[in-house]
């Protein structure tokens, strides 16, 4: 797997083998940043990776975070659980150079630690057919890692059911092959 476009473009990312791992595939990626950097989804009408605070939960190799990295984002924050997985992130990070602008949490994307200071783009994308994403949209709201300015990207089997929790807004729902991304906004307990 490789960054599609940007600073790192054609850099390879290390993926570790085995079923633990479901990275995003390049077309989605490739296209889910098309929607990304030429929708109306950013301040006025910059695009939304222009100096943006990133949050990759559930990152896996790595792949959405460092892609908006490459893109022109200013930070990235990733979450995974696995420690392995964790390591090899850090080692990916180094190899491109990008200590500085990142952060690697071993954590759980459903149970993050609190924080002050809120992302402006947020990736998740949980194990498929286990229902994580709303229960994870809830948490990184309760622990203070999205507002109402922040963009979700939510990725999901396109068989999985999606319960968007209350207050959120969708802003766009698509699919390609077996994975579906949808956009989602806070727009408080009145959305």
């Amino acid at each position: 797997m490789r960054i599609i476009a940007g600073k790192h473009r054609g850099r390879a990312i290390a993926t570790p083998s085995g079923r633990a791992m479901r990275p995003t595939s390049d077309r989605v990626r490739e296209s889910l940043f098309n929607i990304l950097e030429h929708r109306d989804h950013g301040p006025e009408t910059a695009s939304v990776l222009n100096e943006a605070i990133v949050l990759d939960v559930f990152a896996g190799s790595g792949a959405l975070g460092l892609e908006a990295l490459s893109r022109g984002a200013r930070h990235c924050i990733f979450m995974e659980q696995s420690r392995t997985l964790c390591e090899g992130l850090a080692q990916t990070i180094s190899n491109f150079k990008e200590t500085e602008t990142c952060q690697v949490l071993q954590v759980d994307g459903t149970r993050p630690p609190p924080t002050s200071e809120s992302a402006s783009l947020a990736f998740l994308d949980p194990p498929y057919r286990k229902d994580l994403l709303p229960v994870s949209l809830v948490a990184l709201l309760d622990r203070g890692w999205i507002n109402g300015q922040t963009l979700c990207c939510g990725e999901m089997d396109i068989r999985d059911s999606f319960e968007m929790p209350q207050g959120f807004l969708m802003l766009d729902d698509r699919s390609w092959a077996k994975t579906r991304v949808v956009l989602l906004k806070w727009m408080g307990s009145e959305g």
